[in-house]
C-alpha cells in the first residue's frame, strides 16, 4: 500500500527549534517525527512511502536514506515553490495508480490505519478525511436572556468541534479536479468537491492523536512518545 507524508512546511510556530532541524526530523523520544511515522505505517501494511518535501529537503533525503533500514521503499520528492496541502500530491500523480494514504508529517497518533484504509477504499468517495473531536474548555460563563431578563447561565461551558486531522484516503481519479503542480489546498479541495456535489466521507478518529504545531505540543509528544510509542 502506498503513502504519501507531507513534510514540506516551514516550522515557524516550532522555532528556534526548526532554524536548524526540519520539523519532521525533531526528536521525540528516540526517534525522529518521521521515523515514528514510517515504522507505525509499516506496521499497518504500507510499504511504500513518499515524502514530500521543500523546506531543507536535502536534510530528509540524507537522514532517511532509500527507506531500507525501515524496510520500506522511500521515495523523496520535491517542490521547488510551495504548493500548499495538496498541490505536492500531483507532482507523484504517475506512481499514485491505486488509493493511497495521505498524512501531514507533523502527525503522533495510534489510529489503527488498516481499519481507515478499509473504509475509505469500501466507501463511494474519492476523499475520505480523518476528523477528531476537539474539546476547548470556555473561559467565561454563557449567559442566556430574553429581551432584558436572565433567562440562564451555563458555567464556563466546553467547546466541541470536529476537526481536520491531517489523515486523508485519496482515490486516484481526484487528480482529475486538481490543478497541476500549482498551490492548492485541502480546504480548497474540499469546497470545490462540495461545489461539484461530490461526495467526501468522514473517518472519526477516536485513538490517540496530536498536531506537533506549537512548543507546548511539541513538550507534550515529548511526554506521549514514552507512554505510547516506546
Amino acid at each position: 500500500m502506498k503513502a504519501i507524508i507531507l513534510a514540506g512546511g516551514l516550522g515557524t510556530r516550532l522555532q528556534p527549534f526548526t532554524e536548524i532541524i526540519p520539523k519532521p526530523l525533531l526528536p521525540i523520544g528516540e526517534k525522529a517525527v518521521l521515523e515514528i511515522q514510517i515504522e507505525y505505517l509499516k506496521r499497518h501494511g504500507f510499504d511504500e512511502l513518499f515524502i514530500a518535501t521543500n523546506h531543507k529537503s536535502e536534510y530528509i533525503e540524507k537522514f532517511l536514506g532509500d527507506g531500507s533500514k525501515y524496510q520500506v521503499r522511500l521515495t523523496i520528492s520535491k517542490e521547488t515553490s510551495p504548493l500548499g496541502t495538496v498541490g505536492p500530491i500531483t507532482l507523484l500523480k504517475e506512481k499514485m495508480n491505486e488509493p493511497f494514504l495521505v498524512i501531514n508529517g507533523d502527525i503522533l497518533t495510534l489510529l489503527d490505519f488498516s481499519k481507515f484504509y478499509n473504509f475509505a477504499l469500501n466507501i463511494d468517495a474519492c476523499l475520505t478525511i480523518g476528523l477528531k473531536r476537539n474539546i476547548m474548555p470556555f473561559r467565561f460563563g454563557n449567559i442566556f436572556f430574553e429581551d432584558n431578563y436572565v433567562t440562564g447561565i451555563e458555567e464556563k461551558p466546553n467547546i466541541e468541534t470536529m476537526i481536520l486531522a491531517g489523515i486523508y484516503l485519496f482515490k486516484p481519479e481526484i487528480f482529475e479536479i486538481i490543478p497541476h503542480n500549482e498551490y492548492f489546498n485541502m480546504d480548497t479541495l474540499i469546497n470545490k468537491m462540495l461545489s461539484y456535489k461530490m461526495p467526501i466521507a468522514k473517518y472519526e478518529i477516536n485513538e490517540y492523536w496530536l498536531d506537533i504545531g506549537q512548543i507546548e505540543d511539541y513538550k507534550l509528544a515529548q511526554k506521549d512518545y514514552y507512554k505510547f510509542f516506546k
